[in-house]
């Protein structure tokens, strides 16, 4: 019985990491897996689906009992381990330096298009 609970409580805090790292806001794992598929590697996500796999089993008294608890203890530590080690203020950072260098990108590609067109039109 404590088995069960503790996946149950396993799958919570599964949850609870999602939404806080990702932003992900759904209620269940596997809605908050799916929204979160393309940031998520694909080993953590395939781990993270057979959580949410055994989310519904895990809730009916007669079908947990056929639950793989360790490979579902083993899923769940691997997705957190994962979730707890996102840095949330350098993804941020990541971005902003990002949407820099294309700014960037954009003025210098404009700028020498401006000048081929001043050259080809005989001004320089």
């Amino acid at each position: 019985m404590t088995q069960t609970t503790d996946i149950q409580g396993q799958i919570a805090d599964t949850v609870q990491l999602l939404r806080a790292k990702l932003g992900v806001k759904d209620k269940t794992l596997t809605a908050s897996v799916r929204k979160a598929k393309r940031r998520l590697p694909r080993r953590i996500y395939k781990q993270a689906m057979l959580l949410a796999g055994a989310e519904q089993m895990a809730a009916h008294p007669k079908l947990r009992l056929v639950l793989d608890t360790p490979k579902l203890a083993q899923a769940s530590e691997e997705v957190q381990t994962h979730l707890a080690g996102i840095n949330l203020a350098d993804r941020r950072w990541g971005w902003f330096l990002s949407f820099l260098g294309s700014l960037a990108l954009g003025f210098l590609a404009l700028s020498a298009l401006v000048l081929v067109v001043l050259r080809w039109r005989g001004f320089i």
